[in-house]
């Protein structure tokens, strides 16, 4: 018996991901993590290692909030959606603040969201997040100073080898 899998449509998916950006900008532990399967891993630059599950993610956002950390907002822009039979995987740009308990940080990351079709409900496909990635967003102006300082060097290196 061969099983078919449905590939989620760009609406299931910004569904999805709207909901767990909408849980983590309320600081609405349950409801965020309720989005989450029980294995997924997550992987965060601000973290030494991977979180390897759920519960993992769990202990350390309890340790934040016993800290007095919450977030005071959290936006997402510029999602990519890219859907595969059996699920999808959602990139965006995040503009989060937070309180620490000492005080405000705010941040600019890029996320990467895999989501798997875990049956269906009323709405159609459920998608259930199985692994999130945040990385910092590069320093626009150090990249491109970078770029053009590489294209001068090797502009330079060209005129010298001629």
């Amino acid at each position: 018996m061969t099983t078919t899998l449905t590939e989620p449509s760009r609406e299931a998916v910004l569904a999805a991901a709207s909901g767990i950006v909408d849980a983590f900008a309320a600081t609405d532990g349950d409801r965020y993590f309720a989005a989450f399967a029980p294995d997924a891993s997550f992987l965060f630059h601000t973290e030494p290692e991977r979180l390897a599950d759920r519960a993992a993610y769990e202990r350390l956002w309890a340790g934040w909030q016993a800290g007095g950390w919450r977030v005071v907002s959290c936006t997402s822009s510029d999602p990519l959606v890219q859907s595969f039979p059996g699920g999808a995987v959602f990139t965006h740009t995040v503009d989060t603040t937070v309180d620490t308990g000492e005080g405000t940080e705010s941040y600019r990351e890029r996320e990467s969201i895999v989501f798997r079709a875990d049956g269906a409900d009323a709405a159609g496909t459920r998608l259930v997040a199985v692994h999130e990635h945040l990385s910092p967003m590069p320093d626009v102006a150090a990249s491109d100073t970078a770029a053009t300082g590489t294209a001068a060097a090797d502009a330079a290196a060209s005129d010298t080898a001629a």
